[in-house]
């Protein structure tokens, strides 16, 4: 998600898969361009400890990001007085995907089936955005 909460990937796998095994493939399928990388102007990319620890590092690196890898309540404590974390943007996106009644538990039968009414559910919160 970029930093409105706007979904930029998505990648479908069993419920017992860690986040941080499927951050490759996250980062790899994401369809907007993005703007080249420089000393200047870097690509900056927020995690939670989830995303902890040097594969993950080296993922983001890899793909030209600079990793911001918060520990738990870290990002709360360096908020000025009055100012919420910014996690709350990632929540608030997958709230928007609970309120597709058909995603909020998957009956589909095949991947593909499942993957294309997320594909239609976040266009539509794209949409909603502009």
């Amino acid at each position: 998600m970029d930093g409105a909460g706007v979904p930029l990937s998505l990648i479908v796998s069993g419920a017992n898969r860690h986040d941080v095994k499927l951050l490759a493939a996250t980062l790899d399928g994401i369809v907007i361009v993005r703007p080249k990388t420089s000393r200047r102007r870097r690509q900056h990319l927020c995690a939670d400890k989830g995303y902890a620890g040097r594969p993950a590092a080296q993922a983001m690196r890899r793909r030209g990001y600079t990793p911001h890898v918060r520990q738990r309540g870290e990002e709360a404590r360096a908020c000025r007085k009055g100012q919420r974390a910014r996690r709350w943007v990632v929540e608030r996106t997958h709230s928007w995907f609970n309120r597709f009644r058909k995603l909020l538990v998957r009956y589909e039968k095949t991947a593909a089936n499942f993957v294309a009414l997320l594909q239609c559910a976040a266009a539509l919160i794209c949409w909603r955005m502009c």
